[in-house]
């Protein structure tokens, strides 16, 4: 994994990297030595406290990370968070009634005969003008 540019640490950067100005899949969390780093939390397996926090992922792989157990898991639960939030402004937009189309006139027949009408909010069928 990349470590994310730049000096900053702490609670701070952490927010820095807030996913308020758009979408971000990783959480944010930093090494022993300062450099902070972006982890799919959908990847970790595990997180340990013995007494240095230890991430240990799917793969196998593990990082030792400056926050606390209960941090980390603090991050994940809002991450999801918003995953789930996220997903349900997604299925409001969707779920929008659909525009509806004004029917013609009833003397609106084109040179191929009756025009059709669009689907009735009632029965979704179309509709024929005789």
């Amino acid at each position: 994994m990349t470590p994310v540019q730049g000096s900053r640490t702490g609670p701070a950067a952490a927010a820095a990297f807030s996913t308020d100005q758009g979408w971000c899949a990783v959480i944010v969390v930093t090494r022993l030595n300062g450099a902070m780093f972006g982890v799919n939390p959908d990847l970790i397996q595990r997180v340990e406290a013995s007494p240095d926090t230890i991430l240990t992922l799917i793969d196998g792989s593990k990082l030792i990370v400056e926050e606390s157990m209960d941090e980390v898991i603090a991050r994940v639960n809002e991450h999801r968070a918003r995953i789930l939030a996220r997903s349900r402004d997604l299925q409001a937009m969707s779920t929008e009634p659909p525009l509806l189309v004004p029917r013609p006139a009833p003397d609106a027949a084109g040179p191929d005969g009756p025009a059709e009408q669009p689907a009735t909010p009632t029965t979704g069928q179309l509709r024929s003008v005789h």
